[in-house]
């Protein structure tokens, strides 16, 4: 199974991820978080922002406002780019399951980063909170930092916002529990050979 999309930072993704793969180790599926998923999560901020930013012009126009139009016009414009953005963010994440690990990979902003979690380190049982649009979050570690992209507010960690995640889950069950005999046919770690650095 293979759910990377063709976009201008497929290139860099991939050269990541071949970059972080082991002596030996095999991609079993890589995939992207739903971004139009979580788009629609976030649409309320829509519904708040085009209002506040048609409230802030008006404001401005009859005078009761004028230092503070700045600032208000700011809080409207992230509101109404914060779907957007994160989408773009999105856009450059890969999350990729292995013969050994699970990894999340983003080129994001020019700042490679490489998130790994070893089959030991995860949880017992996945959990699967379900977003809507055939998408979810498909959680296997926990006690991780709040602060990472990747985890919840109770510290829920792993692929966020991704499609079929049931799917996704038997397929990481599957390689940790040693069932799976062979890298996806497309993967890089097939056509690169062995990785350049270890993550």
């Amino acid at each position: 199974m293979d759910d990377l999309r063709a976009t201008p930072f497929s290139a860099g993704l991939l050269r990541l991820l071949a970059e972080s793969l082991r002596d030996g180790e095999r991609v079993v599926w890589r995939g992207q978080p739903d971004g139009i998923a979580r788009a629609a999560m976030w649409r309320f901020l829509w519904w708040i922002g085009f209002p506040w930013m048609a409230l802030t012009v008006l404001a401005l126009r009859a005078g009761w406002i004028d230092q503070a139009a700045q600032p208000l016009v700011m809080v409207g414009i992230a509101m109404v780019a914060a779907p957007a953005v994160m989408l773009l963010h999105d856009l450059q994440t890969l999350y990729v399951i292995t013969d050994r690990r699970a990894l999340i990979l983003r080129t994001a902003w020019g700042r490679p980063t490489v998130s790994q979690t070893s089959f030991e380190g995860m949880d017992a049982v996945f959990e699967i909170l379900d977003i809507g649009r055939g998408a979810g979050h498909l959680n296997f570690a926990s006690g991780r930092s709040t602060r990472s992209p990747d985890t919840d507010y109770t510290g829920s960690y792993g692929f966020r916002c991704v499609r079929n995640p049931a799917h996704v889950r038997d397929i990481l069950d599957d390689a940790r529990s040693g069932k799976t005999g062979r890298s996806h046919p497309e993967s890089p770690a097939a056509s690169t050979g062995r990785a350049a650095r270890n993550a």
